[in-house]
């Protein structure tokens, strides 16, 4: 199997080949010796990693391989900090859930978040990206793309479809940033998860008594109908994920596209040339950044052989998505950003019953983001020095914490 080796998911994220963003040069080294590899945490443990694509696939579409974790044996990242869920306050939430529990709990909501339904979503969304850009360029410059653009595009509009209001989302960033830093102690994730569930919980109950026209309220009137009495804990559970998964992702996804393609004036002119690229674009963006590297882990429930290796049960398994992204065996020239890839079968959103529920609304999101933003402001480009970015090596989800920008 070879020697075991130490895998810091705080590790410096490197600069390569003119890439803004590239795996760790551990995880590639892994992708071309061993794919497949039992690994040192930095908490003490011992867990596996799967960088290849086939079977980062294979993992996540395996039944001996589950989704909880609150398992035992789900893995630890860091020091101080459990799995995230193990004692988590809130109910389990759907991305923890396995057969024949999260068939239904998905199959539920699935329908809030179809093509069609996000198409008829587009008018308000282009109204949101059209309103900050307006306010944006009617202010100073420069002007941080993270604040004016980046962040409260994809707040509002989970706000908006979730049935939050909007004010309080200074609340939920703060907490969910809390929730998502690598360096947070376990009391001070604890404390905001509390703090969401407390909020979350009050807005539930508050619907309850006051129907509305948005997907809570849609799934407070489906449970009555169906059992005659509203399940608080799943729609509390439910909110949670999709309020922190809802802004958080996009939000770190415009600001990195943003980043790229000021830095790589060919793509943006062929974008600007011809904007029905922007669908490809967008693709190559996910496929090219997948900010979430350690978002995808599962434990074993048996012994299961995977490509010539065999994981012994009840074994964390975490799945280093960007390194399967970027697999040769699947990309061509995987190191390089190309918009004419077109290439939608990345792992960005997972793959196979836990796929991303709002991949859909996430792709529109950006879609429109990206078109207007190249459309209405043709001089848009960096306003300090590349050096100077500050990028979110400290979060579970990579992103940058400002981008300044001027036109």
């Amino acid at each position: 199997m070879g020697r075991i080796l130490t895998i810091d998911p705080a590790a410096t994220l490197e600069t390569t080949r003119g890439c803004p963003y590239a795996p760790p040069k551990q995880h590639l080294r892994l992708l071309r010796e061993q794919p497949v590899a039992k690994v040192a945490l930095p908490t003490g443990g011992e867990a596996w990693v799967a960088a290849r694509y086939d079977d980062i696939r294979t993992i996540l579409t395996d039944p001996r391989f589950t989704a909880d974790r609150r398992h035992p044996s789900m893995p630890r990242l860091a020091e101080d900090t459990g799995s995230g869920l193990a004692e988590s306050p809130l109910p389990k939430m759907m991305l923890e859930m396995d057969p024949p529990e999260h068939g239904p709990a998905r199959r539920a909501v699935v329908g809030e978040f179809t093509v069609r339904r996000m198409a008829a979503l587009r008018p308000r969304i282009q109204q949101i990206v059209d309103e900050h850009l307006d306010a944006m360029l009617d202010g100073p410059k420069p002007a941080d793309l993270v604040r004016a653009l980046a962040l409260p595009v994809p707040s509002l509009v989970i706000c908006e479809l979730l049935g939050v209001p909007y004010a309080d989302h200074d609340f939920f960033q703060i907490h969910s940033a809390q929730l998502l830093n690598r360096r947070a102690t376990e009391d001070e994730r604890r404390h905001a998860i509390l703090e969401l569930a407390v909020y979350l919980d009050k807005l539930i109950k508050t619907k309850e008594q006051e129907p509305a026209d948005d997907l809570l309220g849609r799934q407070i009137a489906k449970q009555r109908e169906k059992d005659g009495a509203v399940d608080g804990p799943a729609l509390l559970s439910l909110a949670f994920l999709l309020l922190i998964a809802g802004h958080e992702t996009t939000a770190n996804m415009i600001s990195l596209g943003t980043y790229q393609l000021l830095r790589d004036p060919g793509t943006l002119a062929a974008l600007r040339a011809d904007p029905a690229k922007t669908v490809n674009a967008v693709e190559e963006m996910l496929r090219y950044f997948t900010i979430a590297e350690f978002a995808m882990v599962r434990v074993t429930t048996a012994d299961v052989e995977l490509g010539g290796t065999v994981i012994p049960a009840n074994s964390g398994v975490f799945m280093l998505a960007n390194a399967g992204n970027r697999d040769p065996e699947v990309f061509a020239d995987a190191q390089r950003f190309d918009i004419d890839r077109g290439a939608r079968n990345h792992l960005a959103f997972g793959y196979g019953a836990h796929q991303c529920l709002g991949q859909n609304l996430a792709r529109v999101e950006l879609e429109i983001v990206f078109e207007t933003l190249l459309r209405r402001v043709p001089g848009l480009r960096l306003a300090v020095p590349e050096e100077q970015l500050a990028f979110k090596e400290d979060s579970t989800v990579y992103g940058m914490h400002e981008l300044p920008v001027t036109w």
